[in-house]
């Protein structure tokens, strides 16, 4: 039976439902006070919404989307889940103008589900790389071009004044092989800028696979990590013997770049970091980790809470 013809991606009822199987496993969870209790009772009849509970403790009422990136939302439940589905089973994204052909709704709509969306793919409590003296590569890329980058017309058409990257937007990226990706949007790529990225994120008993760019050349990786390995590109060497190589998050950097440029077309520098956290938590949940549409879609539902958005915040950055 295909994805989106199951009974929680047609019914709003059977959507709420689902949800609440995967919000509350091990019974409903109040939202104002926290409280875990089988003692909280559903509100019936016609003077109450289908999905309204109250709490035994602190006496409030709530439903399985207060405090979630659906709260207050008058799009249907179960649109919501197929917007999910949708973007979790797109492997270089899916554009607002066609999530608003698909779903039916309107392109600000569209826009403002898919923000949404991608805020609940955030993970909000990350944990370190390279743990059990695992591998991590790190590498850098440049995409889309910098606030304030001017253009200047040579005879073969209008260009992006600036060399080496410097006019365009910096993304580093961290790829642990046993399965967790992370990007960051920074300012400059440089040992400044990278150091505390990597002294965050990657355990101390980690090994780090770079390229041999100059800025890794002084970070003195032998004092934090396990080992540190290079391979030169400039070369021609993309691997060493031993698995020593930065070839994974090369292939996350052409999956997100097909998707920045073919899917979104233009991102804006305010909302870039969003983005990142979206084509992250698809390539962190792949196929190759074990993890199907289906199972990626339901982690990405297990992650709303807590990451409520408004319109005006939202749009109050620049829009993609």
């Amino acid at each position: 039976m295909p994805a989106l013809n199951q009974p929680h991606f047609q019914d709003p009822d059977k959507a709420r439902e689902y949800l609440e199987r995967i919000q509350w496993p091990h019974g409903p969870v109040c939202p104002h006070c926290g409280s875990v209790s089988e003692a909280h009772y559903k509100l019936a009849g016609e003077a109450h919404r289908a999905g309204l509970w109250k709490c035994k403790d602190c006496r409030e009422q709530f439903t399985v989307t207060v405090g979630t990136v659906f709260e207050r939302s008058k799009i249907a439940l179960n649109v919501w889940l197929q917007a999910v589905y949708l973007l979790c089973s797109s492997k270089k994204g899916m554009s607002a103008h066609q999530l608003h052909r698909t779903l039916g709704v309107t392109y600000k709509t569209a826009w403002f589900m898919a923000h949404r969306i991608r805020e609940a793919f955030r993970d909000a409590t990350p944990g370190i790389m390279g743990g059990n003296g695992g591998p991590v590569e790190v590498d850098e890329t440049y995409v889309g071009k910098a606030k304030g980058a001017r253009a200047r017309r040579f005879r073969d058409g209008p260009k992006v004044q600036g060399t080496g990257g410097v006019h365009l937007r910096k993304v580093v990226s961290l790829v642990d092989r046993q399965g967790a990706t992370r990007s960051f949007h920074i300012a400059n790529i440089d040992a400044k800028n990278l150091k505390p990225i990597l002294l965050k994120h990657i355990a101390r008993g980690a090994t780090v696979y770079t390229d041999n760019a100059g800025h890794y050349k002084h970070m003195g990786f032998d004092q934090y990590f396990a080992a540190h390995e290079t391979t030169n590109h400039s070369a021609g060497e993309y691997a060493r013997p031993g698995g020593i190589h930065s070839n994974t998050v090369e292939a996350y950097f052409g999956l997100l770049k097909r998707g920045l440029y073919g899917t979104y077309h233009h991102v804006s520098e305010a909302h870039l970091q969003r983005y990142l956290e979206e084509f992250d938590f698809r390539y962190t949940n792949r196929v190759a980790q074990g993890v199907n549409d289906t199972e990626r879609a339901i982690r990405a539902l297990a992650q709303i809470r807590g990451k409520r958005l408004t319109y005006r915040s939202t749009h109050g950055q620049q829009a993609q």
